[in-house]
């Protein structure tokens, strides 16, 4: 992953490393994400970061038990005064105090991981 991430910053316009550098981190950090709920099931994935200052994104992939492939991904809006929860494009709802209670953990533990493991030298 650092291999790409130094690989952006000598090729293309300025402009063009900066947003591959930002897809790249954005990338890694959301593998340290999805790592915090736990193992991830063989032929999984799971994501979980944050885009921009108002909006954390959870995607999983995986095979039911029937061996289709299945994927959900689920966008959080936070507002002052209410969070919003849209999955899979669908409409937006507010979430309840207890799922948000989980979403703040879950920031934290992702803010202190990515933190350590990305931006320790910062």
């Amino acid at each position: 992953m650092f291999k790409k991430i130094i690989n952006t910053i000598v090729g293309g316009s300025e402009e063009e490393r900066r947003a591959e550098l930002r897809r790249n981190l954005i990338r890694h950090e959301a593998q340290i994400g999805g790592a915090l709920f736990g193992p991830i099931p063989e032929g999984g994935r799971r994501d979980f970061f944050c885009l921009d200052e108002r909006t954390w994104v959870w995607h999983e992939e995986w095979i039911d038990a029937s061996g289709q492939h299945r994927n959900r991904t689920t966008r959080y809006t936070v507002r002052p005064n209410s969070i919003l929860k849209s999955q899979d494009g669908g409409h937006y709802q507010e979430i309840t105090s207890e799922e948000a209670a989980h979403l703040r953990l879950a920031a934290q533990l992702y803010q202190e991981r990515v933190k350590a493991e990305i931006y320790h030298f910062v």
